[in-house]
């Protein structure tokens, strides 16, 4: 009879530990949260002198539908804007092929049609859209037609307004600063409720300054609403078109020319001491709408005239200053050129060309800006030096120093007389290139809020094990579990029957 006993043993064991095994595997107390896998997005930032593309990343589980949003990748197109390809047919599309296949390669092929791709033009496409329309819809039409054949989520090609490029550009510069969101201590992102800062970019055909104010924007197309993070922002944002330095240094060569007259010679005076040049007339001056109010009646756009260099800082100056109208504004007060802006209030960012023009001015003078006197201190060593100085200093090409003293007269007055910038407040800027690992400009700006309309994922839910081991090991148990009943059931029935035939 104890033997009888025994035999159940295993059976009992098999049993418990059937459903031991089965209540340890569905009990609630065992499920976590998955991490939601990256979501990613592509902008292609195609600017007036070239066309870059970013590739950006972030958790599908969104914060208060906005994405975290990282730099993944970046890649920079070869040759010229997609403006400069107005004409020659399939040209600006063709020059986006290696970064688009970079693409390809950089976002995972299970995210590839998950994944937006947008293109975004700048001044330079405007301006191409203002002297010839048919032209400009034509470039974009190509570009679509290309990024439409590779398997990402196209969105849009589409040319930015000055407003919506001056605005993004300060979500960027906002967002690398952590004044959105922050990665906390707990492990969860916080609102760090820290004070915006402005933004200031510089282009080669605009300019753009954006900034939060609580004063009355008096004219409403500088106005911009924008929720992030759960806050909204009210902005003052405003671009101004043939400000850019390509553009600018373009209006500077026209006015001294129809200033001194159409000669064999024009004396620069922004150019250095030593240094000499040739530019034609149509392409290198008068073939830009920027230029226009300067052409001369009768001229040959195919002339050369010597351009030489005479490095005098104070007529450098009154040069530049007569490319902008601080007069006939019909607000209570503007920058320049009759548009409204508000005092400039808080900190500031600026990027672009404004960060290489900072650093030529800092590596040549070996002066500190840190007030308008010593700005403009520094501007007027540089202007006075000769182009073998300049390069001797800075160790690059002439064709890189020779526009320095020019730019730095731009933005001296830009910054000072134009935006309003002062004691206080000049010092309050900072030049970057780079912020947390991602370049500033507009591009990243514009991810994070196209990232509030892709989907969120809902955070996974999964076992202690994932989800195919687990099932296999639950299957196992429920096996064990029927295994021992069956055995159990067995012993059962030969007990009755030897019971019967006693």
């Amino acid at each position: 009879m104890a033997l009888r006993d025994y035999s159940i043993i295993p059976a009992l064991v098999l049993l418990v530990l059937g459903i031991v095994g089965i209540l340890l595997l569905v009990l609630p107390a065992n499920e976590m949260e998955k991490p939601p896998q990256n979501m990613y997005g592509i902008v292609l930032d195609a600017g007036s002198s070239h066309t870059s593309m970013y590739i950006y990343k972030w958790l599908a589980d969104k914060q208060n539908d906005t994405g975290i949003v990282t730099q993944h990748s970046e890649c920079h197109v070869k040759g010229g804007g997609i403006s400069s390809y107005a004409g020659i047919r399939g040209g600006a599309a063709e020059s986006l092929e290696d970064c688009l296949n970079q693409a390809v390669k950089d976002v995972p092929k299970p995210r590839h049609h998950q994944t937006p791709l947008y293109l975004g033009a700048t001044a330079g496409m405007r301006l191409l859209n203002e002297v010839n329309a048919t032209e400009s819809k034509q470039v974009l039409k190509e570009v679509e037609k290309k990024m439409r054949s590779y398997p990402f989520k196209f969105k849009e090609a589409a040319i930015l307004s000055g407003q919506e490029e001056g605005a993004y550009g300060w979500v960027t510069v906002n967002y690398l600063l952590e004044n959105f969101a922050k990665y906390g201590f707990v492990g969860r992102w916080l609102n760090p409720g820290r004070q915006t800062i402005g933004a200031l970019d510089l282009g080669g055909a605009s300019t753009q300054i954006a900034f939060e104010t609580s004063e009355e924007v008096e004219d409403k197309d500088n106005v911009m609403e924008l929720k992030l993070y759960g806050q909204t922002y009210r902005l003052y944002t405003q671009s101004f078109l043939c400000y850019g330095q390509d553009q600018f240094l373009r209006k500077l060569l026209a006015l001294l020319i129809k200033t001194e007259g159409v000669k064999p010679q024009v004396s620069h005076p922004c150019y250095p001491q030593q240094f000499t040049t040739s530019v034609k007339l149509g392409p290198d001056v008068f073939d830009s709408p920027c230029t226009q109010s300067y052409k001369p009646a009768n001229f040959d756009p195919q002339r050369s005239v010597r351009v030489v260099g005479t490095g005098d800082y104070r007529s450098c100056l009154d040069n530049v200053q007569k490319l902008f109208s601080f007069e006939n504004c019909s607000y209570s007060k503007c920058s320049f050129n009759g548009v409204f802006q508000p005092n400039v209030k808080g900190s500031f960012m600026a990027f672009s060309a404004f960060f290489f023009t900072h650093s030529y001015i800092n590596s040549l003078s070996n002066i500190s800006i840190t007030s308008p006197s010593r700005l403009k201190e520094a501007i007027q060593l540089i202007c006075n030096m000769t182009i073998s100085e300049m390069t001797a200093t800075f160790k690059q090409k002439e064709k890189y120093m020779k526009n320095v003293c020019a730019i730095s007269n731009f933005v001296q007055v830009l910054l000072l007389q134009g935006y309003g910038f002062d004691n206080h407040s000049l010092p309050s800027i900072s030049f970057e290139k780079k912020a947390g690992g991602a370049s500033v400009g507009w591009a990243l700006g514009f991810m994070l809020s196209l990232s509030s309309i892709v989907p969120a994922e809902r955070l996974g839910l999964m076992k202690a094990l994932p989800p195919g081991p687990w099932a296999g090991i639950l299957f196992l148990f429920i096996t064990l579990l029927l295994i021992a009943l069956g055995y159990l059931l067995m012993i059962y029935r030969s007990r009755k029957t030897k019971e019967g035939m006693v």
